[in-house]
């Protein structure tokens, strides 16, 4: 994935769409991919399938919440 040091991921952009917007681009980003803890067996292994839509790899549940957050 290209991008700079400064806007990570969202240096795929370049100078397009703003400062402001990239750098809120990299912050849902970010807890997208931040470990997550599943509600049912407690273990830091929440992954997103899909926009909304969220699974646990140690227990296997399968549940709603927000796109780029789970709950």
């Amino acid at each position: 994935m290209s991008g700079t040091k400064k806007i990570g991921a969202a240096g795929r952009y370049g100078v397009r769409y703003g400062r402001s917007i990239r750098a809120g681009i990299l912050k849902t980003h970010a807890a997208r991919h931040f470990p997550h803890r599943c509600p049912n067996c407690r273990k830091t292994a929440i992954v997103r399938q899909a926009a909304g839509i969220w699974s646990c790899k140690k227990c296997a549940l399968v549940f709603a919440g927000k796109a780029h957050k789970p709950f």
